[in-house]
């Protein structure tokens, strides 16, 4: 039987453009989609997989994420262009897809030396809001994406459905007593949302690369597997809610610290520019940063259960253990009033 490797070389030798042989390489970074860079001569590409094990209802859609790169073609949002999609799963044991890849840096645990300046660190903050403002005004009937979600009670259906992750989960983890009291204050104050938008779903800086020169700017969004049409204020709760400021309690997210750094934008200034760029309100941030938060406990949770199932060899998820716990307590401060925007 020929083996995963050989399989894979066999299908996207007879589809990527170009010549020569193959080379794949595992990405070191990105916890949920397993990724991959791909090289073909001068060309260079990113394949996009669902990690192994048991997986929750309608997460790690691989057509979906691909869908939603081909609709956006054009449309000048910075996103990579999608190349091809396989859903046979018996090539590699999953369905994946495969894109461009765009140079960039990603902006982890350190600042790149080039952007490292006060005036670079406050314009990748501009740049993070203008980039998610683009996107929002996508003409999603041109993008042949209006179906891709349903707007109307989307934001009691996220936590609904969240909930219902969270119930699936913890039977393979722990009891979540924090996380439920969390959604019970979640269900018990939606608010009305503004029109509907393509939403990113997981828009946050270690989803975008910036071009590695300064001055800062913003050139791919990455990771759409989580797109959907629907209030477009959650893609700002969960940008904010995922943005640290000096004055924030110690976190065990030690990787989202660098944005607590002099020159990066506050959280208020971020939510200021996106209401001046795309003309919302975002008059309920306490409502969609606990929502970012739950949905961010939720999802690491599940990383947590393939952790324990043993069905995943990331390192990163054994630390949800204390993650979690932590994501939940901040949501359960910022319910209580003991935390600004």
């Amino acid at each position: 039987m020929r083996s995963t490797e050989a399989r894979l070389d066999e299908y996207l030798r007879s589809r990527l453009p170009g010549g020569g042989d193959l080379t794949i390489e595992r990405h070191p970074f990105g916890h949920s989609n397993v990724t991959y860079y791909v090289t073909r001569g001068d060309a260079r590409y990113v394949l996009r997989r669902p990690p192994e094990g048991p997986l929750p209802p309608g997460t790690h859609d691989m057509s979906r994420e691909y869908r939603v790169l081909a609709g956006l073609a054009g449309s000048g949002v910075r996103a990579p262009n999608a190349v091809l999609l396989c859903d046979d799963a018996s090539v590699i044991g999953a369905p994946f897809y495969v894109m461009d890849r765009v140079d960039g840096v990603v902006i982890r645990e350190d600042m790149p030396a080039s952007l490292d300046e006060p005036a670079d660190r406050r314009r990748i903050g501009e740049e993070l809001v203008d980039a998610l403002v683009e996107l929002h005004a996508v003409d999603r009937d041109a993008a042949g994406l209006s179906d891709l979600g349903k707007p109307d009670g989307f934001l009691a259906r996220q936590v609904r459905r969240r909930r219902e992750q969270l119930a699936m989960t913890v039977a393979h983890t722990r009891p979540r007593p924090d996380l439920e009291e969390v959604a019970d204050w979640l269900s018990a104050n939606i608010p009305a949302s503004p029109s509907p938008s393509i939403v990113h779903g997981d828009y946050n800086l270690h989803n975008v690369a910036f071009a590695p020169e300064a001055p800062a700017r913003l050139v791919a969004i990455y990771d759409w597997e989580l797109a959907t049409v629907g209030d477009p204020l959650t893609d700002v709760g969960w940008m904010i809610a995922t943005w640290r400021e000096a004055s924030d309690p110690e976190s065990v997210l030690n990787d989202l610290a660098m944005t607590a750094q002099p020159g990066f934008p506050t959280r208020a200034e971020l939510a200021a520019r996106y209401e001046e760029r795309s003309g919302r309100r975002f008059d309920h941030p306490t409502f969609y940063r606990v929502l970012a938060l739950f949905r961010l406990a939720v999802a690491l949770e599940g990383l947590y259960a393939l952790h324990l199932l043993g069905t995943s060899d990331d390192p990163w998820h054994a630390r949800m253990e204390q993650v979690v716990p932590s994501l939940a307590a901040g949501a359960l401060a910022l319910i209580g009033g003991a935390a600004p925007l």
